[in-house]
C-alpha cells in the first residue's frame, strides 16, 4: 500500500490541483506506467491546442492584412471622387456626395484602427504634446460635418497644456468623441465644449455636448462593442463601435474615461491623464 501510494502520489495531486496556467499541465504526474500514460496523453492534447492556437493566429494575421489592404485601397477611389467633386462644384448633388464620402472616410478609419487595436503594443509610441493642437487639428478636419449640423466647437483649452500620450491614437479618441458629440446634437446654435483643466486625479480633456444625452438605462453598456441603445436606433448612423473603441485605447493608453449625460440635455465624456 505505501509502494502505491508514493507510485500514484505525484499522480494524485495532479488530480487534485486544477493547474493555473496552460503550462502546469506538462507538469509530470509521476514514473507509475498509468502516470506515464496520463503524461502523454496531456502531452498530445497539449501540442493538439498549440497547433490549433497557430492556425487561428495565422488565419487572424491573413485578416488584419487583408482589412489594412483593404482600407488603403479603398482610399484610393474617395480621393478621385473628391477630386470629381472638386471639379464640379456648385452642382446641387455635390453636397449630398460629400456627405456620404465622409461617412465612409470614418468607418474606414474606424475599421482600421479596430483591426491595429489587437497590435496595439506595435504601433505605440509615447511623447509629450499639446492637448490645444490636437483639439483644433481635430475640428478643421471636422468642420464641414460641425456646419452641416449647425453645431458650433468652443475650445476651452490652454495652449500651454501638454500631455504624455501616443499622439495618434490620442487624435483618433478626440475624434471619436467630437464625431459623437455633433451626431447627437439635435437643433441649430448648439454648441459642444471642449475644455481641459487640472484635478487631484491629474489632467483632464473634457468634451461636453449640448445633445439627447443617454438614457440612465443605457448608460452603463455604452462602453459594449456594437451597442447602439435608444439613441443608436433613433440616428441611424450608429455602429456602436466608437465609445467601445475609444474605452479600449484609454485601457492600452493607462487614461481613465468616465461619462456623465441627462437626457435632453446633453452629455459629457472626461479622459483623465493619471500623473
Amino acid at each position: 500500500m505505501l509502494y502505491r501510494y508514493f507510485s500514484y502520489k505525484s499522480l494524485y495531486e495532479k488530480l487534485s490541483r486544477m493547474p493555473s496556467k496552460l503550462e502546469d499541465t506538462l507538469s509530470s504526474a509521476g514514473t507509475a506506467p498509468v502516470s506515464e500514460g496520463v503524461n502523454r496523453l496531456l502531452q498530445v492534447q497539449y501540442n493538439l491546442y498549440q497547433e490549433q492556437i497557430q492556425m487561428y493566429k495565422r488565419k487572424q494575421e491573413e485578416h488584419l492584412t487583408f482589412i489594412h489592404q483593404w482600407v488603403h485601397q479603398m482610399k484610393t477611389p474617395i480621393s478621385v471622387i473628391h477630386l470629381i467633386l472638386q471639379e464640379n462644384e456648385g452642382e446641387p448633388y455635390v453636397e449630398n456626395i460629400r456627405q456620404e464620402i465622409e461617412r465612409i472616410s470614418r468607418g474606414l478609419k474606424m475599421a482600421l484602427y479596430m483591426a491595429r487595436l489587437d497590435s496595439f503594443q506595435n504601433d505605440f509610441t509615447v511623447e509629450t504634446f499639446s492637448l490645444y493642437s490636437i483639439v483644433v487639428e481635430v475640428i478643421n478636419e471636422q468642420k464641414r460635418y460641425f456646419i452641416r449640423k449647425k453645431v458650433y466647437p468652443e475650445v476651452k483649452v490652454n495652449v500651454n497644456m501638454s500631455v504624455k500620450s501616443d499622439r495618434k491614437w490620442f487624435k483618433f479618441i478626440v475624434e471619436q468623441l467630437l464625431v459623437n458629440a455633433v451626431k447627437y446634437t439635435e437643433g441649430e446654435n448648439k454648441k459642444v465644449v471642449v475644455s481641459a483643466y487640472e484635478t487631484d486625479k491629474g489632467k483632464v480633456l473634457e468634451v461636453k455636448d449640448q445633445g439627447v444625452g443617454i438614457p440612465k438605462e443605457n448608460i452603463r453598456r455604452v462602453f459594449e462593442p456594437f451597442y447602439t441603445g435608444e439613441n443608436g436606433r433613433r440616428f441611424g448612423e450608429s455602429t456602436g463601435m466608437g465609445l467601445y473603441l475609444v474605452h479600449e485605447v484609454c485601457k492600452k493608453l493607462e487614461h481613465q474615461i468616465e461619462i456623465e449625460s441627462t437626457p435632453g440635455e446633453g452629455t459629457a465624456v472626461r479622459i483623465i491623464f493619471n500623473g
